[in-house]
């Protein structure tokens, strides 16, 4: 696909807005004024005058202002972006915290494991609590089926020991 205006360029202009503009920034200046115009962006009226306002421009902050409302304006953009109206963008989503993930899961893998995934579930859960406060991610509700789950086995675990115990005390 052929370009109306080759010697385009998109506007680039230095970070110091007071330093004093060249006749390429100008030139580069107005060739965005120029697809602007070809676009349908800027009346005739207007385009005629942000070219003389380029033209008579000192300093590349001048510059940066004229074209600042185009696309390709003051800062270079690659050729195949389409800008996109902020309101037509998806929403982010904050993300999953991974250990809240690996904590559901060990929990619920209690009952078949017969307890040997529960303190994994503990720790994680606890440490994925940590993370999602302090990062803000989702997966609260996993890591808590996580710590509750694993300490429900543990729990089950140190009954077990603990009546293991007591009926080897009380046959001895």
């Amino acid at each position: 696909m052929s370009q109306p205006y080759p010697s385009w360029q998109p506007w680039q202009g230095s970070g110091i807005p007071s330093m004093l503009a060249s006749h390429a920034d100008r030139e580069r200046a107005v060739d965005v004024l120029r697809a602007g115009y070809g676009e349908g962006r800027l009346e005739h009226g207007e385009f005629e005058k942000r070219v003389g306002r380029a033209y008579a421009a000192r300093t590349v902050g001048e510059l940066a202002l004229l074209v600042a409302d185009l696309p390709q304006g003051p800062l270079a953009r690659p050729a195949s972006f389409a800008p996109v109206p902020a309101s037509f963008l998806p929403v982010p989503r904050p993300r999953t915290n991974g250990k809240a993930v690996a904590a559901g899961v060990c929990g619920l893998l209690c009952v078949p494991t017969m307890g040997l995934t529960g303190i994994p579930a503990v720790v994680l859960g606890h440490v994925a609590r940590a993370e999602i406060r302090s990062r803000g991610e989702l997966g609260d509700g996993l890591a808590l089926t996580g710590l509750v789950l694993g300490w429900l086995s543990t729990a089950g675990w140190a009954l077990v020991l603990v009546l293991l115990t007591v009926v080897s005390v009380v046959a001895s």
